[in-house]
């Protein structure tokens, strides 16, 4: 609870402010609420960078942290936090000169098309200082001061907040205002982990002179980083291909399944969140072999974050038309859709908990190759085979349905692999040894 609580509340507001955004647009009309939700993917996408770097170095730093390998812990924080940036600099170059094919392979019709480009050109380019945060997040996660990462979200938010209605509707810059309060948000998020850093609280250095990324380094980073990258560009892709499906449906049912990625986006990161303070206890009590901590760890996590989603996917379902009704702006076509939707999301949440303990704990274990199949599994291995047949079959409810589906797949695949893991840890107890992979 110290260690996930504080990052559980920095992200919950993180996806408030995310939710704030739609809110505020959405009074602009389904155009404009169509544009953000196509260029959520792209700005997933870069972030995902981010993540690849920040977690994969936090499951390695806690196990360095937990043998005491401080200056091996110090190259790899450095290493991570510089290739993070400069590599996310790369690709929103990338990003920016493609941007229009981008926007219209990601399911932009010709009515969201200028209002996607206008919001997407300021929000892209401030998605540096969003790969930065990120793996800032992560690697002060891992040392234990989650209290810091719950500042720098929360003041990023809340800035975020206060501005979106100026810049929208006070200015009258409409989705330009909502992509500029975004960019300020994370420049603030940005500066509360340079104060961390520069006044030297963190336990690592950050030195560009420990900017090594040897192949050692590299290898454990990215063990642990491209499953989680992988993660995350399928989070990126099963929105996209709702949205370039939904697309002959009319901007509507864009709009609408947009609400939904966002509301729900608050219930997944506070699951998330909260496992971040789980990742550095499993793996810190795996590289000092105490494996009786790691257990007990487990059914702690399972059961606190188990009543979350039980809690959370009822609020959703019983009163998915109020909550839809706050982005639609009367929009009827959009309520309908999104109140169907939200519902099934809403009861398929219930086991989203236990999927995300076990997918979070293989990764904090360096288990890379169990990580990738639960990490892929809800928004890849199972979600796009659903979400390219159920259509041609169910109409415009098999994309409503779509992710209900995959989610409850997902979670009995969580179920036999979560099996195979407690006989392992089992053996492990007596011989003192978990295998890798």
């Amino acid at each position: 609870m110290a260690l996930g609580v504080p990052i559980m509340i920095g992200m919950l507001i993180n996806a408030l402010y995310n939710l704030v955004d739609a809110y505020f647009v959405g009074g602009l009309g389904e155009s404009p609420m169509g544009a953000i939700s196509i260029v959520f993917p792209l700005g997933q996408v870069v972030v995902g960078l981010g993540l690849m770097f920040g977690n994969g170095a936090a499951s390695y730093l806690s196990r360095l942290l937990g043998k005491g390998d401080k200056s091996t812990a110090n190259k790899v924080a450095s290493t991570a936090l510089y290739g993070s940036v400069f590599v996310g600099a790369i690709l929103i170059v990338l990003a920016i000169i493609f941007l229009e094919p981008i926007l219209s392979l990601l399911g932009a019709t010709d009515t969201i098309m200028p209002y996607a480009l206008t919001y997407a050109r300021i929000y892209v380019i401030s998605c540096i200082f969003n790969v930065f945060n990120v793996t800032m997040n992560n690697i002060v996660a891992s040392e234990g001061a989650a209290k810091t990462t719950m500042c720098a979200l929360l003041l990023g938010a809340v800035i975020n907040m206060v501005l979106d209605p100026i810049f929208i509707y006070t200015l009258n810059m409409g989705v330009a205002g909502a992509a500029i309060a975004t960019a300020i948000s994370q420049i603030v998020s940005t500066i509360v982990y340079l104060f961390y850093v520069l006044r030297k609280k963190s336990a690592f250095s950050f030195s560009l002179k420990e900017f090594v990324p040897k192949k050692e380094i590299m290898v454990e980073i990215l063990k642990i980083g491209v499953p989680t990258l992988t993660f995350q560009l399928l989070t990126g892709l099963s929105i996209a291909l709702i949205n370039r499906v939904a697309n002959g449906y009319g901007d509507a049912v864009i709009a609408g399944m947009g609400a939904v990625t966002r509301v729900t986006s608050m219930g997944t990161l506070v699951v998330f969140g909260f496992l971040k303070g789980f990742q550095p206890i499993a793996g810190f009590s795996y590289g000092a072999k105490n494996f009786e901590r790691l257990r007990q760890s487990i059914k702690v996590s399972i059961l606190w974050s188990s009543i979350f989603c039980v809690i959370a996917g009822l609020l959703m379902a019983l009163f998915s038309t109020q909550i839809i009704s706050q982005f639609a702006n009367g929009n009827e076509a959009m309520i309908a859709v999104g109140q169907k939707s939200l519902m099934a999301n809403g009861f398929s949440f219930f086991p989203f908990g236990f999927y995300t303990v076990y997918s979070s704990l293989f990764l904090a274990l360096g288990k890379g190759t169990a990580g990738f199949i639960l990490g892929a599994c809800r928004q890849g291995i199972c979600f796009v085979p659903v979400i390219l047949f159920l259509p041609t079959l169910w109409g415009m409810n098999g994309i409503l349905y779509a992710q209900p589906i995959a989610d409850i797949i997902s979670a009995i695949v969580t179920a036999f692999m979560a099996l195979h893991f407690h006989k392992e840890l089992a053996e492990a107890s007596k011989s003192g040894i978990i295998k890798k992979e």
